[in-house]
């Protein structure tokens, strides 16, 4: 035993066997100040550590296991109980939102297995110039467009323009999407129809558009799309501005699996 090193101190080998981890994570951890050991020689740079210390690296073990990030595990390890469930709590919700987008890509991906490639019928339309009443939102990349999308067609809702009949919502959702994705949901303002102070009034502008139908839930609206932006693409039609989703279906009252969404890309502006 080297001279100054306690006997009940244990090489970074045997640590590693009783706390079952490998000697790469636990200098990894020692490098994160996660785990520090006991003991370093200054001469040969050898680790040590304690055999109380086992439990840490069982629990980072345990944690790591649970997807419970590094930055989280140190939070854990440092904290009180409950404290610890708080911190806990985050990792827990973001699982749940990866579990929810995973169903959804699974989800689509089962409607490809039975359907095939995407290939809706798409055709060509003329659309005027719409006055319209706008609300925006930000989603946190494209697995956040549908939080967003609610959320903004809640507050147009919930009193951002006043009419009689019945109400065309319409989104607004850039071709492509970045890590931070700016979302419009807009709805037409007939004659006689005023949008409440504060709310944004502009114009949709108008145009040739190609036009498909989709039926189906709203997660799967990027399926119709992809048909329609490779119908373009093989016409060689420029794609302009926004892909237009105009909800036909009033989902409070129709099954995901009905619901009936236009989905609009521009391919010539109208001209003036």
């Amino acid at each position: 035993m080297l001279v100054g090193v306690d006997e009940e101190l244990l090489p970074i080998g045997q640590f590693a066997r009783l706390g079952r981890l490998s000697v790469k994570q636990l200098r990894h951890y020692d490098e994160l100040g996660l785990l520090r050991p006991a003991y370093v020689d200054a001469e040969t740079g050898y680790r040590y550590y304690r055999a109380s210390q086992a439990r840490a690296a069982l629990s980072i073990g345990l944690l790591r296991s649970l997807d419970v990030p590094l930055p989280v595990v140190g939070e854990v390890l440092s904290g009180a109980p409950e404290e610890a469930a708080g911190v806990l709590a985050g990792v827990r919700d973001a699982l749940e939102a990866e579990l929810v987008r995973r169903r959804r890509t699974l989800a689509a991906l089962e409607r490809v297995m039975a359907q095939g490639l995407p290939a809706a019928p798409v055709r060509l339309v003329a659309e005027p110039a719409r006055r319209v009443a706008v609300v925006r939102e930000r989603a946190a990349g494209p697995e956040d467009i549908g939080r967003a999308t609610s959320v903004a067609v809640a507050r147009l809702l919930a009193g951002g323009f006043s009419g009689e009949g019945a109400v065309r919502l319409v989104g607004l959702f850039p071709v492509d999407l970045g890590e931070v994705v700016e979302v419009s949901v807009a709805v037409v303002l007939e004659e006689g129809w005023r949008a409440a102070e504060g709310v944004e009034v502009g114009v949709l502008p108008g145009g040739v558009f190609a036009c498909a139908t989709h039926v189906g839930p709203y997660d799967q609206i990027s399926l119709t799309a992809h048909a329609v932006l490779a119908w373009c693409a093989e016409r060689r039609h420029v794609v302009r501005g926004a892909v237009r989703e105009v909800y036909v279906s009033d989902p409070a009252v129709t099954a995901p699996e009905e619901l009936v969404t236009r989905l609009l890309v521009c391919v010539e502006e109208e001209s003036w």
